[in-house]
């Protein structure tokens, strides 16, 4: 993370930076200040995880309406001594204090919205998956600390999935034009639910098997993969998706999602007109949205629900044993327990491998969920040493001799548009210097090479 971990109690604590504006629509290049220094460390290949905080405000089902967090400077959370924030008087404890401080790559109030999460945590792994690097984003927290808003959201408040699925082919259409390159996206939706993977864009009851690719690493072996042309289509099988997955009403949350939903974006690109040999890059883009970690006294769960929850509360622990065993310093080589779960295995890559990856933990700021919000900045303040190596995925494919037919049509259609585009500019260019003494002609000469290209070619 970009600043040491402030655990500790008392007033006493690093100079901070100057409080950021709240409300600044435009999110430009004045917001992002030490966050820069994470991000380029990212894009150089060795960083750590990046790792931020969401509070979310309180609401109606919470059971006390006193905030036990605060945020200091975007950068800083604590979390206050219960005891003091419900004004009780103890004796034992009057010389000690609960409290503690966190600091994290971006702390977010209950104030911000969903546009700045977004722009803060996800928005600048977009180009990277497009040129074939490997990006995560993972929402960790209690049940009923907002996951399932931050990474979907509503209709009118989309969520992290929606929106970087939007800019992704906003931005993969501006790069094909471009750079002349052809993008095919694959998007498959898959949900764990008490340690069985199941298709959620196809639905039924089938479960599927985790297989380990030597190449493509952890895969899920008869998931569906669709291919999508349009921002349109993929929110079409987003929502599909989330219809089938499963959800329940609990005492602490009225949709609580009973399930991690893992939406995997798949998208290779390849040079218009390759050569004999092109390259292919593969960059892939997790979305995960964890189930909520719960205490069956909160959620007053019972039979099949309970059972749901155990096994929740399971994979999560053995999520957090991975973090644990990967953010101690100095401890290369160790065994780190993945295969625990099938969650862990999934995301074996995302936590320590070849990716790009970003933790949101979600917090509850009510006082009632002191020690679910202690835990959660606990995994997530160890989540901080652990370090990713990043490399660029590109296959070099050898075009069989029967293929140089149509490589050839793809260079003469490349040449066409080219000579189109010098064209334009050479007619553009000598309108201006229509009074110039001389013809003026720049760009004749590439011309003239393009039509000897094409006739080589012939």
């Amino acid at each position: 993370g970009v600043g040491a971990g402030a655990e500790g109690g008392g007033s006493r604590h690093r100079p901070l930076h100057k409080v950021v504006t709240q409300g600044d629509d435009a999110l430009g290049d004045t917001l992002m200040r030490a966050e820069d220094t994470q991000v380029k460390k990212m894009w150089a290949g060795k960083s750590n995880i990046l790792v931020a905080v969401r509070v979310r405000p309180l609401l109606n089902h919470d059971r006390s309406r006193r905030e036990v967090t605060s945020v200091l400077d975007n950068r800083v959370v604590v979390i206050m001594d219960p005891s003091k924030v419900n004004q009780e008087k103890d004796v034992l404890r009057a010389n000690r204090s609960r409290e503690k401080r966190y600091a994290f790559d971006y702390v977010f109030s209950p104030s911000d919205g969903q546009k700045e999460v977004y722009t803060r945590t996800a928005k600048f792994l977009i180009r990277g998956v497009l040129e074939g690097y490997n990006a995560t984003v993972f929402a960790y927290g209690c049940t009923g600390a907002g996951k399932t808003y931050t990474m979907i959201g509503s209709e009118q408040q989309p969520g992290i999935m929606v929106r970087t699925l939007r800019d992704l082919f906003r931005l993969s259409k501006r790069t094909a034009e471009e750079q002349r390159v052809n993008y095919k996206v694959t998007v498959s939706f898959l949900e764990i639910y008490n340690e069985n993977i199941r298709d959620l864009i196809m639905g039924g009851d089938e479960y599927l098997d985790l297989r380990e690719d030597p190449l493509k690493g952890p895969c899920v072996s008869g998931i569906s993969e669709h291919e999508t042309k349009s921002p349109e289509a993929i929110m079409q099988l987003l929502q599909k998706g989330n219809r089938n997955r499963t959800q329940k009403a609990t005492a602490a949350n009225e949709v609580s999602s009973r399930s991690h939903a893992v939406l995997q974006v798949l998208v290779e690109s390849r040079d218009v007109a390759p050569g004999v040999m092109s390259k292919l890059r593969m960059g892939k883009l997790s979305l995960v949205d964890l189930a909520g970690s719960e205490r069956a006294s909160t959620t007053r769960n019972r039979g099949v629900q309970l059972r749901e929850g155990a096994n929740i509360n399971r994979s999560l622990l053995a999520l957090g044993n991975c973090i644990n065993a990967l953010g101690e310093k100095g401890n290369k080589g160790a065994f780190v327990p993945f295969r625990d779960s099938k969650l862990t295995r999934l995301l074996k890559d995302s936590l320590g491998g070849n990716c790009r990856t970003v933790m949101i933990a979600n917090i509850s700021s009510a006082v009632s969920s002191f020690e679910e919000t202690l835990n959660t900045l606990k995994y997530a303040n160890r989540a901080k040493n652990i370090k990713t190596n990043v490399t660029r995925n590109v296959l070099s494919v050898n075009h069989h001799i029967s293929e140089y037919v149509s490589l050839i049509q793809g260079l003469r259609g490349e040449i066409r548009h080219l000579k189109q585009q010098l064209g334009n500019r050479n007619n553009s260019v000598q309108s201006l210097g229509a009074g110039a003494r001389g013809p003026v002609d720049p760009a004749g000469n590439q011309v003239r090479e393009m039509d000897a290209l094409e006739q080589a070619l012939a």
